[in-house]
């Protein structure tokens, strides 16, 4: 006989705040903003105050006066994140991480090894605090869904397992913002049929709430109230992209200051990108909007490419072509993407010719300055060089990277 499935969500608690207390024990106990102009993150004293991730720095200060103002250190992040993904895989066959600070664990069948999810769970919680030195809250389900919500459930530094004949009755008297995807503009259409709680979803048939909330909407709204999320664990996926975006706050900003995030994007996504052996042909631009209204624009090149030449050029002509609606509506985030990827080890995109080269009949191999950018960050590290139009400027400050080194910090 099979063992029920087995499903563990594992998120650090506040992380990037939680490293910058671990590291300086004057900041424990004490609400810790990290970011300037934007809050990348906040302690959890400092979120007691009203501040949350994404807030613009003044108004941060104005509900929190007391809080202490630490800039990011991402390779202490992503050092950090390495150390604690070495801890899950300790502990479990399959583990799936979806961001710096957050994975996904199948541990179906350990049970019968001794090992019951709550025994992983605590073990996990005391192995990352005692190896790494942060706080770590899990939550534990038969799927996906419901894992990550009881994670949240038993935030902040928590465990929550369900049991099988305790999972529907958590879940539905679960308000439906708690519901991994059901974002406030879902929750606000909900809130006008009377849709409060998932209890609320499972007393609709599927056929009424695909009338009105369409076909895919209503079939994933029925599948979450019946906890019919059967999505695996996958170790070792291949990702489907590369990319960063960069909080600016609400401005108002020059063209200059948001080409300068641009530049550093473009640098941020493809050398990951060559590091990783992969090149992409859809180059994606995203941009919220002053309003917090976001838009979306993506072009697909004949040609893979890795350069950063190609990507910046690309990304520059997408905005370019949206200029006025940004100038009259403000730009609060910008954010590059490279997708439809594939191995790199056939002929690329050929770098755009650049301030006159290609007339004067002197383009450069296209991969020249990448190539030897690469080589120096790879020797001497990561704030070993950067470009003349980034010194001064706040735009990698806030820049945030692909989901296997960072992510929001939402926990």
């Amino acid at each position: 006989m099979s063992s029920p499935r087995a499903i563990l969500h594992a998120d650090l608690d506040a992380f990037y705040a939680s490293v910058e207390q671990r590291d300086d024990p004057a900041l424990a106990g004490r609400p810790v903003i990290v970011g300037g102009g934007v809050v990348l993150a906040a302690s959890y004293e400092a979120r007691a105050a009203g501040v949350r991730g994404g807030m613009g720095g003044a108004r941060a200060y104005r509900l929190c006066p007391d809080a202490i103002v630490v800039p990011p250190r991402w390779s202490a992040y992503v050092e950090a994140s390495r150390a604690v993904r070495a801890v899950f895989e300790a502990a479990a066959p399959e583990v799936e991480p979806v961001s710096i600070d957050e994975a996904f664990l199948d541990v179906t069948g350990l049970d019968r090894l001794g090992r019951s999810p709550s025994a992983i769970g605590r073990a996990l919680r005391l192995d990352v605090r005692r190896e790494v030195g942060l706080p770590l809250s899990v939550g534990g389900a038969s799927t996906r869904m419901l894992a990550k919500i009881a994670c949240g459930a038993g935030k902040p530094d928590g465990l929550l397992a369900l049991a099988p004949d305790d999972e529907l009755p958590f879940l539905r008297a679960r308000p439906v913002g708690a519901v991994p995807g059901i974002g406030p503009a879902t929750v606000e259409r909900l809130d006008a049929h009377g849709i409060r709680t998932v209890a609320d979803i499972a007393a609709w048939s599927e056929e009424v709430l695909v009338a009105w909330f369409g076909g895919h909407g209503g079939r994933r709204l029925h599948a979450v109230a019946h906890n019919l999320d059967r999505t695996p664990v996958r170790s070792g996926r291949r990702r489907r992209s590369f990319g960063a975006q960069a909080a600016m706050g609400r401005g108002p900003h020059g063209s200059a200051a948001i080409d300068a995030r641009l530049v550093g994007l473009a640098d941020r996504v493809t050398r990951r990108m060559r590091t990783a052996g992969r090149a992409g042909r859809t180059i994606t631009v995203r941009v919220r909007l002053g309003d917090y209204t976001a838009i979306t624009r993506a072009r697909t090149l004949p040609l893979r490419t890795a350069e950063s030449a190609v990507v910046l050029a690309v990304a520059r002509a997408l905005l370019a072509e949206e200029r006025a609606l940004l100038r009259r509506r403000g730009v609060t985030l910008v954010g590059i993407a490279v997708s439809a990827l594939e191995a790199d080890d056939a002929p690329l995109q050929l770098a755009l010719p650049l301030d006159g080269e290609e007339a004067a009949g002197t383009v450069r191999d296209p991969r020249a300055v990448d190539t030897a950018v690469d080589a120096v960050l790879e020797r001497f590290g990561s704030g070993s060089v950067t470009r003349g139009v980034l010194v001064g400027s706040p735009g990698s400050e806030g820049s945030w990277p692909d989901p296997d080194e960072r992510g929001p910090d939402r926990g």
